[in-house]
């Protein structure tokens, strides 16, 4: 279907999702609250509103995906400077990229048309075969690898060995779970939350380059991606150093467009609870 027919369905999805089933409803009214204590009710609920169209356009956009041309796919989400990538790995360095649930990272996967070197991404692993096999199809059709989280070292350890350079994509905005949360800090201004250090030990690991990856909306279902350099000697940086500038730039990321952040997941769960 064009994308034109794809987004009439979304404004009806939209109905459905937010106005008549309420999807997730009372998780995302009080994760604005948290953020954004000072807006007025009306503020946040034009935020609130604004998510769930580009919720429902998200969920179109991933389904377009599974056959959208890659002529069109590179028209519509446009990395702005990917030479960065290709200079680090024509030093011979690895790549841990590393962003935030924000805009639509979903169609990253195109990165591998534009490497030099072996991108790869990591997922959990899903209990239906069917719909786990249609996941990967997708999300590998462009090039690149996923690999399965439990599965994710063993296969760094492997392209370590065979000398194959890799640039690591992670989502690293999400509650860890709590018996994991060895680093907390505040995030969007809410205090005393457990964040995910995964992508600085991994970069530390394999002295990798640590970028940021700053997706941005130009309109609708447009995308540009920049990418910024944090720093390629990892093991110069203080321990969560490199965690801490991440969760500062998605912040002003979010802060700035708020509306395209994905307000679903139950992030403050743990608020407090620092064993």
């Amino acid at each position: 279907m064009p994308f034109w027919v794809l987004y009439r369905f979304s404004d009806l999805l939209y109905i459905l999702m937010y106005k008549i089933v309420g999807y997730r409803k009372k998780v995302v009214r009080n994760n604005l609250a948290l953020v954004f204590p000072k807006k007025s009710d009306r503020e946040r609920l034009y935020i609130e509103k604004a998510f769930y169209r580009h919720f429902s356009d998200m969920f179109v956009e991933m389904i377009k995906a599974f056959h959208m041309p890659l002529s069109q796919m590179q028209k519509r989400f446009v990395f702005i400077n990917v030479e960065l990538l290709n200079k680090l790995t024509e030093e011979e360095k690895n790549i841990v990229v590393v962003g935030g649930h924000y805009a639509n990272w979903e169609w990253i996967f195109s990165l591998a048309t534009h490497t030099k070197a072996f991108p790869v991404a990591t997922y959990l692993k899903i209990n239906n075969r069917y719909f786990e096999k249609l996941m990967l199809k997708n999300r590998q059709r462009f090039g690149g690898r996923l690999i399965e989280t439990k599965q994710l070292r063993r296969s760094l350890e492997q392209f370590k060995n065979q000398n194959q350079k890799f640039i690591l994509g992670l989502l690293s905005d999400q509650s860890p779970q709590l018996h994991r949360g060895k680093y907390w800090r505040s995030f969007l201004g809410v205090k005393d939350v457990p964040v995910h250090t995964g992508p600085e030990d991994l970069a530390k690991k394999y002295d990798a380059a640590y970028v940021f990856m700053n997706i941005k909306k130009t309109k609708r279902g447009y995308y540009e991606v920049k990418f910024e350099l944090i720093t390629d000697q990892p093991l110069s940086v203080p321990d969560y150093k490199l965690t801490d500038i991440f969760v500062e730039k998605l912040e002003q990321q979010v802060r700035q467009e708020p509306r395209y952040y994905l307000w679903t997941h139950n992030r403050f769960k743990h608020q407090g609870k620092k064993p």
